[in-house]
């Protein structure tokens, strides 16, 4: 539904693309925003199929997939709060996007969201800036892909779910270890990484056996010693 300051209550308006903005900027894309939650497991567009929307992420996290020519899906790219969704300017979308967890998006038809950002140089400018970052951090990944062992590529991913994770983390006291739920099966994480299944149990294990990380549930995270995890990630 929408609200008449759809960006008052927002919590991740200061890190998406609106905490760069203006008043009267805020004022136009809360025109034509609206919220919308979507169930887990929901695809909210389709690789091939028309690009109607762009929208910024709320709560929750997707993902992003394209289809390799056997017909399997194939892990692509992930989206956490405060990311942007869509493509401006593209009749075709060129990934599916699926909800990991439930989310909520804020929702911008993207033909009007085209319109603002032609009649504002700096909005364009600023989401250019935000798609040149998500490049950059593409090719940080293919690098880590291609350099990296598997300890090493288990031992970042869990660095960067334990970061995105952060706020909805829980901790017994502020320096206590950070627990979280992955929101990602196994499967799915050897899929990113370029591994199997097993291959990703059995780093995980090992994690757990040296301590660096606990594993009190079927996808819930501890990470008990953060300073060995990042020694290991960059270890390459």
């Amino acid at each position: 539904m929408k609200s008449p300051n759809i960006c008052q209550d927002c919590t991740v308006r200061d890190l998406a693309l609106c905490g760069s903005l203006d008043d009267m900027e805020l004022g136009l894309l809360n025109s034509i925003a609206e919220r919308r939650t979507y169930a887990r497991g929901t695809t909210i567009i389709w690789a091939g199929g028309e690009s109607v929307i762009c929208a910024n992420v709320l709560t929750g996290m997707l993902k992003l997939t394209t289809s390799t020519p056997d017909g399997r899906e194939q892990i692509v790219g992930l989206l956490y709060p405060a990311d942007f969704v869509g493509q401006p300017y593209s009749e075709e979308a060129g990934h599916s996007v699926r909800a990991l967890s439930d989310v909520e998006l804020c929702v911008f038809p993207r033909q009007k969201f085209e319109q603002v950002l032609d009649n504002h140089i700096r909005m364009e400018r600023l989401l250019l800036q935000r798609t040149l970052t998500a490049l950059q951090e593409a090719r940080a990944r293919m690098l880590m892909l291609a350099r990296k062992s598997a300890h090493e590529k288990v031992a970042e991913f869990l660095l960067e779910m334990a970061d995105k994770a952060g706020p909805t983390g829980c901790r017994s006291a502020p320096d206590a270890p950070l627990t979280f739920d992955l929101p990602l099966t196994r499967g799915q994480m050897a899929d990113i990484l370029g591994l199997t299944i097993e291959t990703v149990s059995r780093q995980l294990t090992q994690l757990r056996t040296a301590g660096v990380i606990g594993l009190p549930g079927s996808r819930a995270v501890t990470i008990s010693n953060r300073t060995a995890l990042e020694a290991i990630a960059a270890a390459a």
